[in-house]
């Protein structure tokens, strides 16, 4: 089954487009607003710059890393997570699992109402919940989910056909936003959101790939939390256009190029930063089908050995980042800092261990590029180019990467991560996504013994030490070629404090404060 991250191909662009940032002009995309670049004292308007446009208003549709601000500002999350990426009330007060964690039960908050006076209860709810399920994109939460029920008004069951220990960091990363059941039944989201949001969608002075506002509402349930009266999101791609809009005082908070850190710090802006992805290379072939070499555990550790790690991260990431050679994040407990030295660089040990596998002579690959990775291509060049390792590049343009990249033995990647445990391990170990076309864990006896270990844990420490035992063995069988951690990086002038998640590539307003 397939968790769709569409955020990851989106990632790379970001990742790119910090290394290789061109000196542009800013564009205008707006209006300054109330209080811009300088900061200081209260700050009573927040204009951000996102990045992307909104993708859908419907939750099912949207993405999950990019929509987070335009979303959070219109509509209640049933889940939340809290800034340590943990399930939070959300429109569930609190929830509890049976004894054998088949099923879930919420308990819903009393008293709210969507824009269109409809009232939020266990049956919008249920109606929300069915709808995700369904979703192209949204459907990634509820996978092991068999049904819905909504026992009494305020009282909602959700039934598994198998554990997910996953379920709710996934339904509070992005995965659980309510919207009128009117507004499904009626395809009316295409016009524009209608939920409970802290925030009214001021449609009249919102203008799509240029601005979108929103206005406070004073009524809201959670109105503590928002402290903004009105905020204006824009949707930057260019982020030396998104800089020099903060240099101008048009924003005031923006999806940052790390490389501005200095230039940042000179303006007395706060810098925020988190890991929000892997980068390395793919090994979609481990089992040696397509490429025989591949599947020989020798050759996967002699290119582990055989790439600078931490000069690619200085000289391509800027240093915005971790070396390591593991993808549970780098705050997780699961990460083992004493493992970031197994592939340290070393040219020699990498050929020998090639030679061992019987390619002393390197071998043949065909590897698809896009100009989103580039910036990596002449170290890939040089380092395979060293081994002996004969590649073939494929060009293709950027939206095409994403669907070609996985039919290929093995490929550039940055990969969006996950701050759940259990979640990094569905995401990027066992279930199948366009970077993991062929998960491979039944084809290795080992590992799978070690995920159904992790999966059958009870949660809490007999859990993590599961994973960390999990993810040594992975290390070792070099079951990607890690070479770091990249951090999402935001700027906010004084008086706005971003707290950034691990997941979120863009945070929902929940994390971006007064402060």
């Amino acid at each position: 089954m397939t968790r769709t991250r569409t955020t990851a191909l989106v990632a790379m662009a970001v990742a790119a487009a910090t290394a290789l940032a061109a000196c542009t002009s800013a564009s205008t995309t707006g209006g300054t607003g109330g209080n811009g670049g300088s900061g200081g004292g209260d700050i009573n308007d927040l204009n951000a710059g996102v990045f992307l446009d909104v993708t859908s208003w419907d939750p099912a549709n949207a993405d999950i890393g990019f929509d987070g601000p335009y979303l959070s500002a219109v509509y209640d999350p049933l889940v939340s997570l809290d800034a340590d990426g943990k399930p939070a009330p959300g429109l569930a007060t609190s929830w509890d699992w049976s004894t054998d964690r088949l099923t879930l039960t919420a308990h819903l908050r009393d008293g709210v109402k969507f824009d269109d006076g409809q009232v939020f209860d266990a049956k919008a709810a249920v109606a929300n919940l069915k709808h995700l399920k369904e979703g192209v994109r949204s459907s990634q939460a509820y996978l092991n989910v068999s049904g819905f029920e909504a026992k009494d008004d305020k009282t909602v069951e959700i039934k598994l056909s198998k554990r997910d220990d996953a379920l709710l960091y996934f339904m509070g990363l992005g995965r659980s936003w309510m919207v009128s059941p009117a507004a499904i039944d009626g395809n009316k989201l295409n016009d524009g959101p209608v939920g409970s949001g802290p925030y009214a969608y001021d449609k009249a002075n919102s203008a799509p790939q240029q601005q979108y506002v929103f206005t406070k509402k004073a009524s809201h349930w959670d109105t503590a939390t928002y402290p903004f009266n009105k905020v204006t999101l824009f949707p930057i791609t260019d982020q030396t256009a998104s800089f020099n809009a903060m240099l101008s005082g048009q924003l005031n908070m923006q999806f940052a190029n790390s490389a501005n850190n200095p230039k940042a710090q000179e303006n007395g802006w706060n810098v925020a930063s988190k890991p929000s992805s892997w980068v390395g290379v793919q090994f979609a072939d481990r089992t040696g089908a397509q490429v025989k070499a591949l599947g020989e555990q020798k050759v996967r550790q002699a290119i582990s050995y055989a790439f600078d790690a931490s000069g690619i991260l200085k000289a391509v990431g800027n240093g915005a980042g971790t070396q390591t050679t593991q993808l549970w994040p780098s705050f997780s407990q699961v990460y083992d800092k004493a493992m970031n030295d197994k592939y340290k660089t070393d040219m020699a040990k990498a050929k020998s261990l090639l030679a061992e596998a019987g390619y002393a002579n390197g071998f043949s690959v065909k590897m698809p590029m896009s100009p989103i990775f580039q910036a990596w291509q002449p170290a890939a060049n040089q380092t395979f180019g060293d081994l002996g390792i004969k590649v073939e590049w494929v060009d293709m343009a950027m939206p095409d990467y994403q669907k070609n990249a996985p039919t290929y033995p093995m490929f550039l990647a940055v990969i969006a991560m996950d701050g759940d445990d259990m979640a990094t391990l569905t995401d990027q170990v066992t279930s199948k996504q366009w970077y993991n076309p062929n998960p491979s864990v039944d084809a290795f006896p080992e590992v799978k013994a070690l995920v159904e270990k992790a999966e059958n844990a009870e949660p809490g420490a007999a859990q993590t030490a599961a994973l960390k035992e999990l993810n040594t063995k992975l290390v070792d069988l070099a079951w990607w070629n890690v070479w770091y951690q990249a951090d999402n990086t935001y700027f906010s002038v004084k008086g706005i404090k971003v707290t950034p998640v691990t997941g979120m590539m863009f945070p929902t307003l929940k994390f971006i404060q007064r402060g």
